[in-house]
């Protein structure tokens, strides 16, 4: 649709419902106006009413439907898309598993469909649509124009009352306790009022009046905008490198987005006021975004709306947030969901939570959180109905809870797990120069994992042996193009300065699957299974220059150093030796040309696919170590997604068919001489960390947090009685080795607690 048309469109709508006539009237020419400029064949408005959407009128169904047509939330397409605030777009509408026929329509002579929500206060409040005869997929221009239309329908029908406003308006206030569930994205334990975002500025205007007006006031936003960002970006706290730096730089590169501004532009020209224009924008990319194969672009969907928020504010001269108005007391903030840059502005001081409807463990407000030792429960659903401002909150992570208004009991209950978690975590602190060494004098050797440099640290604070396993890929997941060698160089130093002579091991990019980037994705080939797919080892094979990249940068970074480099997801000797040979033709390259680089490369193999295993008598002899990754590696031997709860009972680590294999594979090892580990949240647990010990494992590496719990298990146990115990349980068919293990725990008074 072109803008003149549009433009026109926008006035007709306006000039309709501003006349002096009667409702249905007004709503039936509505219908008209709409199929005629998009030339469709049905155009239908279907309204909220007593919670039901009603077809309130239509161009093309039969007009005895009309007020008898009524579908709940979730019920067929219409009831769909005002249930999940989605588009849909369908080619052949009875070929939609929510497909509901309502004879009394006639819409059976008509195969394509699309829809959208009409909103209003972030509320569905109704559903447009249009239909065709021939089945077709309605093109892109049409969708983003159904979108417009329906944004300015909102503003005009609420005009003409024929929105019920009631829900909008505020509740009487609950003053009963509530749970609400969510999931731990930052762990942590805080206790604070509720403050609320500033919630999304209500547009009452769509229509422009003077384009040229709406211009000038989008360019002088945009300006202000940028200042902003740039201001906070350069603040003191994150002037220097970290990992927030990749983050804020990809945030800004939205911001200055020329296309971005470009489109706001051209929807003013269709006749929107500036704040419709960015608004409707919004709403096109978010859904570009949201249906993206890779989860990157899908996570970047928060850092949009933040930009939009923020631009919407600083045009309509709403732009006080909670964060502007200053925080008093102690806090925990309240949002659908945040951007990185809206999390900077709040007071470190008084902010000691936060709560999101939303939110995922790779958002950029997640990390940028996690840096700054913000705890944050996210995926809580229903959160901004159930609190009210000023509430007294409990926020619970590792519970995976939010406590609204806690009774006095459980306020206490909560202040004395805090206390107790600052007392076992003082007890943990007094082991950090203690040996994690068994009762009977046999070592095993704790390292961390990490990630980040703000994981680093973690190193000093509990005196680990090293770090066993460096996750690259950070670096590569939240840039937006591949990061350039110098970024890449500067990382892996700063690693190996902090670790100083303790050893740190390398583990090279596990992308790809469930953790694509948008410079490396697959879009002809959508990943049913993304965990088994396309990703890490794999990948890196069949792109070469990303290996063969990674691994200048990791051996000019260790120049005169041993570089502990391992490959993960391997799952055949061959992957294994052409990856070693892909980093050794780098390395003499870097010879040549007189480059210092690594003294020495000690190469090692994840085992984290089972088919490893049953080769592993031509991988040990040309591998320096091994290391084995549990978490993955049980997924597959059971076949049982662990992120499944239905699956949850199936995902036992201390499961006799595991414990069996991991044997295995130790008793390989030692029989090779080739050093084995293993990394995951297996060896993170008191209770498995002993049953690994008792398999013959000497060297885990941890998260930070568990470095304490399974040093105080492992030095009250005694390594030979674990160890003839394993032996029997293994041998002993039937035998529950979670429940003997636990007993046997309580007989030797072993800490796994």
């Amino acid at each position: 649709m072109a803008a003149g048309s549009a433009r026109e469109l926008l006035r007709r709508l306006h000039d309709v419902m501003a006349a002096r006539t009667p409702t249905q009237a007004k709503l039936d020419q509505v219908v008209g106006l709409i199929a005629e400029a998009l030339e469709s064949e049905v155009a239908s408005i279907y309204l909220l009413r007593d919670g039901m959407l009603e077809l309130f009128a239509t161009r093309g169904l039969k007009q005895a439907a009309v007020h008898v047509t009524r579908l709940a939330f979730g019920q067929g397409l219409i009831g769909t898309i005002a249930d999940q605030r989605a588009v849909l777009n369908l080619a052949e509408a009875s070929a939609h598993p929510h497909f509901a026929y309502r004879p009394e329509t006639g819409e059976e002579l008509f195969h394509s469909f699309a829809g959208v929500p009409i909103v209003r206060r972030e509320r569905v409040v109704g559903v447009l649509a249009v239909q065709h005869v021939q089945p077709r997929e309605y093109a892109e221009v049409e969708i983003e124009a159904l979108q417009t239309v329906a944004m300015v329908l909102a503003e005009l029908i609420t005009a003409a009352g024929l929105v019920d406003e009631d829900a909008s308006a505020a509740r009487p206030r609950n003053d009963l306790p509530m749970r609400i569930a969510g999931i731990r994205l930052v762990e942590g334990m805080a206790q604070g009022v509720a403050v609320f975002h500033q919630p999304r500025v209500t547009i009452t205007q769509t229509v422009a009046e003077d384009a040229d007006e709406e211009r000038a006031r989008l360019a002088h936003a945009f300006v202000r905008m940028r200042e902003d960002i740039d201001a906070m970006v350069s603040r003191a706290e994150f002037a220097g490198p970290g990992d927030h730096d990749e983050i804020l730089e990809t945030y800004k590169m939205f911001a200055f987005d020329e296309g971005w501004a470009r489109r706001i532009n051209d929807a003013i020209n269709s006749g929107l006021t500036t704040e419709a224009a960015i608004e409707a924008v919004t709403q096109a990319q978010r859904i570009k975004l949201a249906s993206a194969s890779d989860p990157y672009l899908r996570e970047r969907i928060h850092d949009l709306e933040d930009l939009s928020n923020r631009l919407i504010r600083i045009v309509s001269g709403q732009s006080g947030t909670a964060a502007q108005l200053g925080l008093r007391e102690d806090a925990i903030l309240i949002a659908r969901n945040l951007g990185p840059a809206e999390l900077l502005e709040y007071d470190r001081r008084w902010l000691k939570g936060v709560a999101l409807e939303e939110g995922s463990l790779t958002a950029h407000v997640t990390i940028l959180a996690r840096a700054m030792g913000i705890p944050v429960l996210g995926r809580c659903r229903g959160l901004r109905e159930a609190v009210q401002d000023g509430d007294p909150l409990l926020l619970d992570t590792p519970s995976g809870a939010l406590i609204v208004r806690p009774p006095a009991a459980v306020l206490q209950s909560f202040e004395e797990q805090s206390a107790l978690r600052a007392r076992k975590q003082e007890a943990f602190g007094r082991l950090r120069d203690l040996p994690a060494q068994t009762l009977d004098g046999v070592h095993i050797g704790l390292m961390i994992n990490a990630g980040l440099r703000t994981d680093l640290p973690a190193l000093e604070m509990t005196n680990a042996d090293g770090i066993g396993l460096f996750r690259t890929e950070f670096q590569f997941l939240v840039s937006a193009t591949l990061p350039r060698k110098g970024r890449q160089v500067a990382l892996y130093r700063d690693v190996l300065a902090a670790a100083g002579t303790r050893p740190v091991i390398f583990r090279t990019v596990d992308i790809g699957g469930d953790k694509a980037v948008p410079y490396m994705s697959d879009r002809e080939h959508p990943e049913e299974n993304p965990a088994m797919g396309w990703r890490a080892l794999r990948l890196a094979l069949e792109r070469p220059g990303l290996l063969a990249a990674q691994a200048r940068a990791l051996l000019e970074a260790s120049a005169g150093q041993t570089l502990n480099l391992m490959f993960p997801m391997v799952s055949e000797t061959w992957e294994f030796a052409e990856a070693r040979a892909i980093v050794e033709d780098r390395r003499q390259r870097l010879a040549k040309a007189g480059i210092p680089h690594a003294s020495h490369v000690r190469y090692g193999a994840m085992l984290e696919v089972p088919a490893l295993a049953e080769v592993l008598d031509e991988l040990l002899p040309i591998v320096d170590f091994l290391s084995i990754g549990t978490n993955d590696l049980t997924q597959f031997l059971f076949a049982a997604d662990r992120g499944n709860p239905r699956l949850a009972d199936r995902f036992d680590w201390l499961s006799r068919a595991v414990l069996r294999f991991l044997e295995r594979i130790v008793r390989a090892c030692d029989t090779a001489g080739v050093p084995v580990s293993v990394c995951g949240e297996m060896g993170g647990r008191p209770l498995e960390a002993l049953a690994l010990v008792a398999l013959g494992v000497r060297r885990l590496s941890i998260t930070p947090a568990a470095v304490g719990p399974v040093k105080a298990a492992i030095r009250t146990a005694t390594l030979e009685t674990l160890r003839a115990a394993m032996r029997d349980w293994l041998a002993t068919p039937g035998t529950n080795i979670r429940t003997e293990l636990l007993a046997l725990a309580a007989r030797e008074s072993i800490q796994i607690d």
